[in-house]
């Protein structure tokens, strides 16, 4: 069994934090969201990891995975699911696979889709039930047996959205050679299977178990990074100087917590200064970030993020890469912005 992990995309609904590095390389409780899928794929026994890249996100995704035994691939132009499937023909061979889309979480891994595809299933296709199945693929089945998909229903037939998922045997292949692309100009993995169904070929789909997220918007980042601060096991090895540390809480080494008050969970990154600061719940401070006599909760800031001498406190925030908010002392009191495309500011 091997994996292949999908990590070309643009990530065009998570601009602008996008605009400098791929969602799969955004941390969310202090890693890279791909680690996780990495690890998922290892907890389950595959050894064997191949990682999608395109152009724009391979470098980004080699220092994200640094140390991690992964090989990757390179797809030229995103086209589909589908399309990543074929032009890793030559890493995937005739071995099973797992296909993982690099921008999702599931908190109990992933093994139970791997249990699932035994002798005589073609593919085994992870479900969660959703409120508004008109988003995603959505899958009608018969006892476990999927028998139709449908991409972004406008009268879904149920509320089982295909999430990011899917164990194939390597007869999957032909039938994507055989695809054409969809209405948006892409190669659909729903048509893949969709096209082993008709070929009367057992497709199943497994419930997910515990929480799923699908990473693809800035609300699913904060959410993400709450549901895996809710596990964090407390450890501190950074510099804890005159402060309070309340529940879990992460000190990495090198990090230094001056006369602050950080109540759990909360992580904070390598090298991270929080000085004379309040940094409260599922809150997540990247390395080398600094929060100086400021109050931060319910918020991701990325590696080297500044929060300084804020007078009010920030929350569910999302600062990316060297991003900065600081006060301005002295008159006019005016704000002073230097946005990118799409950035998003609430001012009270």
């Amino acid at each position: 069994m091997k994996g292949l992990i999908l990590a070309a995309g643009r990530g065009t609904r998570l601009r602008p934090l996008t605009h400098t590095r791929p969602k799969p390389a955004i941390r969310v409780a202090g890693r890279p969201i791909i680690h996780y899928a990495v690890e998922n794929l290892l907890e389950a026994g595959v050894r064997e990891i191949g990682v999608v890249v395109s152009p724009e996100t391979e470098r980004d995704l080699k220092v994200a995975l640094e140390g991690y035994p992964v090989r990757y691939v390179l797809q030229e132009e995103p086209q589909g699911l589908a399309h990543a499937v074929d032009v890793a023909r030559g890493f995937l061979g005739e071995s099973p696979f797992v296909l993982y889309l690099g921008d999702n979480l599931f908190q109990k891994g992933i093994r139970r889709f791997l249990e699932a595809f035994k002798p005589g299933v073609s593919a085994v296709i992870a479900l969660v039930r959703v409120e508004d199945p008109r988003q995603f693929g959505v899958a009608v089945l018969e006892g476990n047996r999927v028998v139709r998909l449908l991409e972004k229903p406008k009268d879904p037939p149920s509320d089982l959205a295909v999430a990011g998922v899917y164990v194939f045997s390597p007869e999957v292949l032909e039938v994507v050679r055989g695809l054409k692309p969809s209405a948006r100009g892409e190669y659909e993995i729903t048509d893949a299977i969709q096209g082993l169904i008709d070929r009367g070929k057992t497709v199943v789909g497994v419930e997910v178990e515990g929480w799923w997220k699908d990473t693809g918007r800035h609300q699913d980042l904060l959410d993400a990074n709450r549901l895996l601060l809710e596990e964090l096991t407390p450890k501190v090895e950074g510099d804890v100087v005159e402060s309070q540390l309340t529940g879990r809480v992460v000190v990495e080494k090198g990090a230094k917590v001056v006369r602050s008050t950080v109540i759990g969970p909360a992580h904070i990154g390598a090298g991270a200064v929080v000085e004379e600061a309040f940094v409260g719940p599922f809150t997540s401070v990247g390395p080398r970030a600094r929060v100086v006599r400021s109050e931060v909760e319910y918020s991701l800031l990325e590696e080297e993020a500044v929060v300084e001498e804020v007078r009010l406190r920030l929350q569910e925030c999302i600062l990316g890469v060297r991003a900065e908010v600081k006060s301005r002392d002295g008159l006019p009191r005016a704000h002073r912005l230097i946005l990118g495309d799409l950035s998003q500011v609430e001012l009270a």
